[in-house]
């Protein structure tokens, strides 16, 4: 068998060991051509006595905007703002496709359309149980039970083995 060419890096950029502002990056090759897919763009919001008037935390998408270029796409799970709530606010920085349910996509267009200013973005529409090609990832959606419609756990399909 043939070895998988470069390595698959994982790195959160926000949601680990708090509730909220969740973001995840896939890198897909060797360190000098990786391309990268977003899991989830969230907010969280500021409830703790040392941040007086905050109201909503962004994960720092830095990196990101560095690596534009090797930006394969953006998949959402489910519409609870702590998994979409930053892409207004972010995706103009990235500038990637961004794919969805039927259900989210329609609450991302409903949260767009009350906020004055907000990007056009582009939603692919992903079906239930849908699998897909973002980039060099072959993403399938898991329906999950939760408390919002269309919620999806993902199996991303890489040369070195699942997520």
């Amino acid at each position: 068998m043939m070895a998988a060419p470069g390595q698959l890096v994982f790195a959160p950029l926000g949601g680990v060991g708090e509730i909220g502002m969740n973001l995840s990056v896939y890198g897909l090759g060797d360190p000098f051509r990786r391309q990268w897919l977003i899991v989830d763009v969230g907010v969280s919001f500021a409830a703790e006595e040392h941040l007086p008037g905050v109201d909503l935390i962004f994960p720092d998408i830095r990196y990101l905007v560095e690596e534009r270029r090797n930006l394969a796409g953006i998949v959402l799970t489910h519409a609870h703002e702590d998994h979409f709530g930053a892409l207004f606010d972010l995706w103009p920085q990235l500038r990637v496709p961004v794919y969805a349910t039927p259900f989210t996509a329609a609450l991302i267009e409903a949260k767009r359309q009350s906020e004055p200013g907000a990007p056009e973005i582009e939603v692919k529409i992903v079906p239930l149980g849908g699998r897909f090609a973002v980039g060099p990832f072959d993403v399938e959606l898991v329906s999950m039970a939760h408390s919002i419609p269309e919620s999806n756990a993902l199996i991303i399909r890489t040369p070195h083995g699942n997520v």
